[in-house]
Protein backbone atom coordinates (compact mmCIF):
# COMPACT_ATOMS: atom_id res chain seq x y z
CA UNK A 1 0.00 0.00 0.00
CA UNK A 2 1.01 3.49 -0.73
CA UNK A 3 3.54 4.69 2.15
CA UNK A 4 1.88 8.00 2.13
CA UNK A 5 -1.16 6.50 4.14
CA UNK A 6 0.90 4.97 6.87
CA UNK A 7 0.49 7.53 9.50
CA UNK A 8 -3.66 7.29 8.59
CA UNK A 9 -3.48 3.26 9.12
CA UNK A 10 -1.53 3.74 12.36
CA UNK A 11 -3.88 6.07 13.41
CA UNK A 12 -6.70 3.44 12.80
CA UNK A 13 -4.71 0.50 14.09
CA UNK A 14 -4.34 2.65 17.26
CA UNK A 15 -8.22 2.88 17.49
CA UNK A 16 -9.29 -0.78 16.67
CA UNK A 17 -6.75 -2.04 19.12
CA UNK A 18 -8.23 0.15 21.76
CA UNK A 19 -11.85 -0.02 20.48
CA UNK A 20 -10.71 -4.04 21.28
CA UNK A 21 -8.76 -4.55 24.43
CA UNK A 22 -11.18 -2.00 26.16
CA UNK A 23 -14.00 -4.63 25.38
CA UNK A 24 -16.13 -1.88 23.74
CA UNK A 25 -15.63 -3.66 20.79
CA UNK A 26 -15.25 -7.89 19.87
CA UNK A 27 -14.03 -7.78 16.26
CA UNK A 28 -13.79 -5.22 13.98
CA UNK A 29 -12.92 -4.28 10.56
CA UNK A 30 -12.01 -0.67 8.31
CA UNK A 31 -11.23 -0.49 4.98
CA UNK A 32 -11.02 2.64 2.70
CA UNK A 33 -9.83 3.22 -1.18
CA UNK A 34 -8.67 6.20 -2.50
CA UNK A 35 -8.88 6.92 -6.25
CA UNK A 36 -9.52 3.35 -6.86
CA UNK A 37 -6.60 2.32 -4.73
CA UNK A 38 -7.38 0.57 -1.36
CA UNK A 39 -5.40 2.64 1.48
CA UNK A 40 -6.56 0.97 4.52
CA UNK A 41 -7.50 -2.31 5.57
CA UNK A 42 -7.01 -2.73 9.08
CA UNK A 43 -9.23 -5.57 11.21
CA UNK A 44 -8.42 -6.25 14.75
CA UNK A 45 -10.76 -8.80 17.49
CA UNK A 46 -12.26 -11.54 17.16
CA UNK A 47 -14.66 -13.15 14.62
CA UNK A 48 -16.29 -15.52 16.92
CA UNK A 49 -15.40 -15.81 20.77
CA UNK A 50 -16.36 -19.07 21.51
CA UNK A 51 -13.44 -20.98 19.49
CA UNK A 52 -11.19 -17.98 19.20
CA UNK A 53 -11.48 -17.28 15.63
CA UNK A 54 -9.70 -13.90 14.83
CA UNK A 55 -11.57 -11.44 12.38
CA UNK A 56 -9.68 -11.48 9.76
CA UNK A 57 -9.42 -9.31 7.07
CA UNK A 58 -12.38 -11.49 4.50
CA UNK A 59 -14.01 -12.16 7.31
CA UNK A 60 -17.82 -11.68 6.11
CA UNK A 61 -19.80 -10.18 8.91
CA UNK A 62 -23.36 -9.33 8.64
CA UNK A 63 -23.53 -5.61 8.27
CA UNK A 64 -27.35 -5.46 8.32
CA UNK A 65 -29.39 -2.36 6.49
CA UNK A 66 -25.23 -1.50 4.84
CA UNK A 67 -26.88 -4.52 2.35
CA UNK A 68 -29.08 -2.37 0.77
CA UNK A 69 -25.96 -0.68 -1.08
CA UNK A 70 -25.32 -4.09 -2.67
CA UNK A 71 -29.05 -4.41 -3.77
CA UNK A 72 -29.05 -0.36 -5.02
CA UNK A 73 -25.46 -1.20 -7.15
CA UNK A 74 -27.10 -4.25 -8.99
CA UNK A 75 -30.20 -1.53 -10.07
CA UNK A 76 -27.35 0.68 -11.46
CA UNK A 77 -25.75 -1.77 -13.26
CA UNK A 78 -28.13 -3.16 -14.77
CA UNK A 79 -29.61 0.64 -15.80
CA UNK A 80 -25.92 0.87 -17.04
CA UNK A 81 -26.65 -2.06 -19.61
CA UNK A 82 -29.92 -0.55 -20.47
CA UNK A 83 -31.66 -3.65 -18.69
CA UNK A 84 -33.86 -1.55 -16.39
CA UNK A 85 -34.97 2.04 -16.23
CA UNK A 86 -35.63 3.53 -12.64
CA UNK A 87 -39.29 5.46 -14.42
CA UNK A 88 -40.25 1.51 -15.12
CA UNK A 89 -43.80 0.79 -12.99
CA UNK A 90 -42.96 -1.82 -10.80
CA UNK A 91 -46.50 -3.49 -12.60
CA UNK A 92 -44.85 -3.20 -16.28
CA UNK A 93 -42.89 -6.35 -15.19
CA UNK A 94 -44.61 -7.72 -12.35
CA UNK A 95 -48.05 -7.43 -13.54
CA UNK A 96 -49.76 -9.35 -9.82
CA UNK A 97 -48.61 -6.41 -7.92
CA UNK A 98 -50.83 -3.47 -9.76
CA UNK A 99 -53.10 -4.41 -7.30
CA UNK A 100 -55.37 -2.07 -4.99
CA UNK A 101 -54.04 1.48 -7.07
CA UNK A 102 -50.26 0.10 -6.90
CA UNK A 103 -50.09 0.15 -10.91
CA UNK A 104 -47.95 4.20 -10.46
CA UNK A 105 -45.73 2.69 -8.69
CA UNK A 106 -41.83 2.83 -9.85
CA UNK A 107 -38.19 1.38 -9.17
CA UNK A 108 -37.66 5.18 -8.54
CA UNK A 109 -40.18 5.20 -5.75
CA UNK A 110 -38.78 2.24 -4.34
CA UNK A 111 -35.14 3.11 -4.44
CA UNK A 112 -36.23 6.85 -2.89
CA UNK A 113 -38.34 4.88 0.00
CA UNK A 114 -41.76 6.46 -1.32
CA UNK A 115 -43.27 4.10 -2.68
CA UNK A 116 -45.65 3.78 0.15
CA UNK A 117 -45.46 0.45 0.90
CA UNK A 118 -43.14 0.55 4.69
CA UNK A 119 -45.27 -2.12 6.69
CA UNK A 120 -45.66 -5.67 7.12
CA UNK A 121 -48.00 -7.35 8.98
CA UNK A 122 -47.85 -8.03 12.61
CA UNK A 123 -47.15 -11.80 12.48
CA UNK A 124 -44.88 -12.15 9.98
CA UNK A 125 -41.89 -14.30 10.70
CA UNK A 126 -38.21 -15.11 10.04
CA UNK A 127 -39.49 -18.14 8.57
CA UNK A 128 -41.68 -15.93 6.12
CA UNK A 129 -38.61 -14.23 5.26
CA UNK A 130 -37.16 -17.67 3.63
CA UNK A 131 -39.89 -17.80 1.45
CA UNK A 132 -39.01 -15.45 -1.23
CA UNK A 133 -42.20 -16.33 -3.48
CA UNK A 134 -44.23 -15.45 -0.29
CA UNK A 135 -43.03 -12.06 0.53
CA UNK A 136 -43.51 -11.30 -3.37
CA UNK A 137 -46.83 -12.23 -2.80
CA UNK A 138 -47.71 -10.11 0.71
CA UNK A 139 -46.52 -7.24 -1.09
CA UNK A 140 -48.57 -7.34 -4.46
CA UNK A 141 -51.33 -8.11 -2.16
CA UNK A 142 -50.67 -5.19 0.39
CA UNK A 143 -52.46 -1.67 -0.21
CA UNK A 144 -50.13 1.20 -0.19
CA UNK A 145 -50.27 3.55 2.79
CA UNK A 146 -50.46 6.66 0.71
CA UNK A 147 -50.30 7.48 -3.15
CA UNK A 148 -46.41 7.21 -4.24
CA UNK A 149 -43.72 9.74 -4.05
CA UNK A 150 -46.46 11.96 -1.30
CA UNK A 151 -44.40 10.81 1.27
CA UNK A 152 -40.90 9.42 2.89
CA UNK A 153 -40.67 6.33 4.97
CA UNK A 154 -37.86 4.11 5.38
CA UNK A 155 -39.12 0.23 3.78
CA UNK A 156 -36.83 -1.10 6.61
CA UNK A 157 -37.43 -4.68 5.07
CA UNK A 158 -40.21 -4.47 2.26
CA UNK A 159 -37.34 -1.97 -0.31
CA UNK A 160 -35.35 -5.44 -0.56
CA UNK A 161 -38.65 -7.31 -2.28
CA UNK A 162 -39.75 -4.82 -3.72
CA UNK A 163 -36.26 -4.44 -5.57
CA UNK A 164 -35.07 -7.63 -5.53
CA UNK A 165 -38.57 -9.12 -7.54
CA UNK A 166 -38.17 -6.62 -10.04
CA UNK A 167 -34.13 -7.42 -10.45
CA UNK A 168 -35.73 -11.47 -10.73
CA UNK A 169 -38.54 -10.75 -13.03
CA UNK A 170 -35.75 -8.63 -15.36
CA UNK A 171 -32.70 -10.67 -15.56
CA UNK A 172 -34.29 -14.21 -14.43
CA UNK A 173 -32.20 -14.84 -11.52
CA UNK A 174 -32.18 -14.48 -8.04
CA UNK A 175 -30.51 -11.17 -7.15
CA UNK A 176 -27.63 -12.41 -4.73
CA UNK A 177 -26.81 -14.27 -8.28
CA UNK A 178 -26.95 -10.80 -10.14
CA UNK A 179 -24.18 -9.23 -7.31
CA UNK A 180 -22.32 -12.29 -8.15
CA UNK A 181 -22.12 -12.51 -11.78
CA UNK A 182 -22.55 -8.46 -12.55
CA UNK A 183 -20.52 -7.16 -9.28
CA UNK A 184 -18.40 -9.31 -6.53
CA UNK A 185 -17.11 -11.25 -9.12
CA UNK A 186 -15.52 -8.71 -11.63
CA UNK A 187 -14.35 -7.36 -8.90
CA UNK A 188 -13.03 -10.19 -6.97
CA UNK A 189 -14.36 -10.38 -4.19
CA UNK A 190 -17.40 -12.80 -4.39
CA UNK A 191 -16.63 -14.36 -1.19
CA UNK A 192 -17.18 -11.39 1.18
CA UNK A 193 -19.73 -9.79 -0.81
CA UNK A 194 -23.26 -11.38 -0.48
CA UNK A 195 -26.90 -11.05 -0.11
CA UNK A 196 -27.57 -15.01 0.43
CA UNK A 197 -24.49 -16.25 2.07
CA UNK A 198 -24.18 -19.72 0.02
CA UNK A 199 -24.39 -22.40 2.46
CA UNK A 200 -20.56 -23.21 2.44
CA UNK A 201 -19.36 -19.54 3.38
CA UNK A 202 -21.97 -19.89 6.53
CA UNK A 203 -18.94 -20.96 8.69
CA UNK A 204 -16.78 -18.10 7.81
CA UNK A 205 -18.79 -15.66 9.18
CA UNK A 206 -18.49 -13.21 11.97
CA UNK A 207 -20.64 -14.76 15.14
CA UNK A 208 -23.05 -11.48 15.98
CA UNK A 209 -22.72 -10.07 19.63
CA UNK A 210 -25.64 -8.27 20.98
CA UNK A 211 -24.44 -4.98 22.81
CA UNK A 212 -27.79 -2.92 23.31
CA UNK A 213 -29.16 -3.16 19.87
CA UNK A 214 -32.03 -5.63 20.84
CA UNK A 215 -32.60 -3.10 23.57
CA UNK A 216 -32.46 -0.05 21.50
CA UNK A 217 -35.27 -2.19 18.97
CA UNK A 218 -37.65 -2.74 22.18
CA UNK A 219 -37.12 0.97 23.43
CA UNK A 220 -38.43 1.81 19.44
CA UNK A 221 -40.95 -0.27 19.12
CA UNK A 222 -42.55 0.78 21.99
CA UNK A 223 -41.94 5.03 21.32
CA UNK A 224 -41.87 4.97 17.73
CA UNK A 225 -45.38 4.44 17.09
CA UNK A 226 -44.52 3.47 13.42
CA UNK A 227 -41.73 1.29 14.23
CA UNK A 228 -43.23 -1.80 14.63
CA UNK A 229 -45.41 -1.68 11.46
CA UNK A 230 -41.91 -1.87 9.07
CA UNK A 231 -40.16 -4.01 11.06
CA UNK A 232 -42.97 -6.27 13.46
CA UNK A 233 -41.34 -7.50 16.99
CA UNK A 234 -40.79 -10.97 15.20
CA UNK A 235 -38.36 -9.80 12.54
CA UNK A 236 -36.45 -6.80 14.48
CA UNK A 237 -33.40 -6.25 12.81
CA UNK A 238 -31.15 -7.25 15.58
CA UNK A 239 -28.71 -10.13 16.52
CA UNK A 240 -31.02 -13.00 16.28
CA UNK A 241 -32.54 -12.85 12.80
CA UNK A 242 -28.92 -11.90 12.00
CA UNK A 243 -27.47 -15.18 13.20
CA UNK A 244 -30.56 -17.81 11.84
CA UNK A 245 -28.59 -19.51 9.01
CA UNK A 246 -31.69 -20.07 7.03
CA UNK A 247 -32.38 -16.62 7.03
CA UNK A 248 -28.74 -16.18 5.89
CA UNK A 249 -29.05 -18.40 3.13
CA UNK A 250 -32.13 -16.55 1.76
CA UNK A 251 -31.90 -13.40 -0.37
CA UNK A 252 -33.46 -10.52 2.45
CA UNK A 253 -31.78 -7.78 -0.39
CA UNK A 254 -32.80 -4.95 2.83
CA UNK A 255 -29.87 -6.51 4.44
CA UNK A 256 -26.21 -8.19 3.59
CA UNK A 257 -23.12 -9.81 4.99
CA UNK A 258 -19.88 -8.44 3.86
CA UNK A 259 -16.24 -7.61 4.43
CA UNK A 260 -15.40 -3.69 4.52
CA UNK A 261 -12.14 -4.26 1.88
CA UNK A 262 -15.37 -5.69 -0.29
CA UNK A 263 -17.67 -3.54 0.09
CA UNK A 264 -15.46 -0.45 0.13
CA UNK A 265 -14.16 -1.86 -3.69
CA UNK A 266 -17.56 -2.15 -4.58
CA UNK A 267 -18.34 1.71 -4.16
CA UNK A 268 -15.06 2.86 -4.99
CA UNK A 269 -15.85 1.26 -8.61
CA UNK A 270 -18.72 3.50 -8.50
CA UNK A 271 -16.36 6.13 -8.24
CA UNK A 272 -14.04 5.09 -11.20
CA UNK A 273 -12.40 2.19 -12.06
CA UNK A 274 -10.51 -0.17 -9.88
CA UNK A 275 -8.43 -2.78 -11.75
CA UNK A 276 -10.30 -2.41 -14.41
CA UNK A 277 -13.27 -2.47 -13.07
CA UNK A 278 -15.86 0.05 -13.41
CA UNK A 279 -19.60 -0.44 -12.17
CA UNK A 280 -20.90 2.65 -14.03
CA UNK A 281 -20.59 5.82 -15.75
CA UNK A 282 -19.84 9.31 -13.94
CA UNK A 283 -22.79 10.77 -15.17
CA UNK A 284 -24.74 7.85 -13.45
CA UNK A 285 -22.63 7.91 -10.62
CA UNK A 286 -23.67 11.52 -10.11
CA UNK A 287 -27.24 10.90 -10.64
CA UNK A 288 -27.44 8.18 -8.47
CA UNK A 289 -25.73 9.98 -5.60
CA UNK A 290 -27.51 13.10 -6.07
CA UNK A 291 -30.19 14.36 -3.27
CA UNK A 292 -33.09 12.53 -4.62
CA UNK A 293 -35.84 13.27 -1.68
CA UNK A 294 -35.65 15.35 1.69
CA UNK A 295 -38.10 15.26 3.90
CA UNK A 296 -38.90 14.24 7.53
CA UNK A 297 -39.39 10.78 7.51
CA UNK A 298 -42.45 8.46 8.49
CA UNK A 299 -40.44 6.12 10.93
CA UNK A 300 -38.14 8.09 12.97
CA UNK A 301 -39.47 11.61 12.33
CA UNK A 302 -36.21 13.25 11.33
CA UNK A 303 -35.63 14.80 8.20
CA UNK A 304 -34.07 12.56 5.46
CA UNK A 305 -32.28 12.27 2.29
CA UNK A 306 -32.29 9.64 -0.14
CA UNK A 307 -30.49 9.38 -3.45
CA UNK A 308 -31.72 6.55 -5.78
CA UNK A 309 -31.28 3.66 -2.66
CA UNK A 310 -28.24 5.23 -1.31
CA UNK A 311 -28.46 7.59 1.88
CA UNK A 312 -27.00 11.41 1.06
CA UNK A 313 -25.39 13.18 3.68
CA UNK A 314 -22.65 15.26 4.07
CA UNK A 315 -20.94 14.96 0.67
CA UNK A 316 -21.43 11.47 0.87
CA UNK A 317 -23.82 8.46 -0.50
CA UNK A 318 -23.95 5.18 1.12
CA UNK A 319 -25.55 2.89 3.53
CA UNK A 320 -25.34 2.01 6.82
CA UNK A 321 -26.99 -0.72 9.09
CA UNK A 322 -28.54 -1.28 12.41
CA UNK A 323 -25.89 -2.22 15.26
CA UNK A 324 -23.15 0.17 13.67
CA UNK A 325 -21.44 -0.87 10.23
CA UNK A 326 -21.50 1.35 7.56
CA UNK A 327 -20.38 1.83 3.85
CA UNK A 328 -19.74 5.28 2.07
CA UNK A 329 -18.53 6.99 -1.23
CA UNK A 330 -17.11 10.64 -1.03
CA UNK A 331 -17.44 11.72 -4.90
CA UNK A 332 -15.45 14.67 -4.47
CA UNK A 333 -12.51 12.87 -2.69
CA UNK A 334 -12.67 9.94 -4.95
CA UNK A 335 -12.91 8.16 -1.52
CA UNK A 336 -14.83 5.23 -0.13
CA UNK A 337 -15.12 4.09 3.76
CA UNK A 338 -16.55 1.16 5.21
CA UNK A 339 -16.81 -0.61 9.23
CA UNK A 340 -18.09 -3.90 10.12
CA UNK A 341 -18.11 -4.71 13.74
CA UNK A 342 -19.77 -8.20 14.89
CA UNK A 343 -20.51 -6.62 18.13
CA UNK A 344 -24.10 -5.06 16.99
CA UNK A 345 -24.26 -1.83 19.57
CA UNK A 346 -26.13 1.07 20.23
CA UNK A 347 -25.80 4.19 22.64
CA UNK A 348 -22.26 3.33 22.53
CA UNK A 349 -21.28 7.02 20.84
CA UNK A 350 -21.22 5.15 17.26
CA UNK A 351 -16.99 4.17 17.39
CA UNK A 352 -17.75 2.84 13.35
CA UNK A 353 -19.16 6.46 12.50
CA UNK A 354 -16.48 8.24 14.17
CA UNK A 355 -13.87 5.87 12.29
CA UNK A 356 -15.45 6.75 9.05
CA UNK A 357 -15.11 10.65 9.69
CA UNK A 358 -11.40 10.01 11.15
CA UNK A 359 -10.61 8.33 7.63
CA UNK A 360 -12.61 11.36 5.65
CA UNK A 361 -11.11 13.73 7.52
CA UNK A 362 -7.18 12.78 7.36
CA UNK A 363 -7.98 12.28 3.54
CA UNK A 364 -8.99 15.24 2.80
CA UNK A 365 -6.52 17.83 5.06
CA UNK A 366 -3.72 15.39 2.92
CA UNK A 367 -5.40 16.19 -0.45
CA UNK A 368 -6.61 19.52 0.69
CA UNK A 369 -10.46 19.75 -0.15
CA UNK A 370 -13.38 19.16 1.98
CA UNK A 371 -15.68 15.91 2.13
Amino acid sequence: MDTRWDGLRAEVRATLDELVSSGRETGVQVAAYLGGVAIVAEQAGLADTTTGRPMTADTPVHAVSTGKGLTATVVHVLAERGRLDYDLPLAAVWPEFARHGKDGITLRHVLTHTAGLPALPADVTPEDFTDWTRMCDLLAGARPLWAPGERLAYHAWTWGWLVGEVVRRVTGAPVSRVLAEEVSGPLGVDRELFLGVPEADLPRLARLEDAGLSALMTWAGANLPHFDAVAPPGVRPDTVIGSRPDVLRADVPSVGTMSARAVARMYAALLGPVDGVRLISAGRMRDVSAPAVRAPEWVFGQESTFGLGYAVDDGSFGTAGSGGSLAFAYPNLGLTVAAVRNRLGAGDGDPMERLRTLVRDRVAEATGHRG
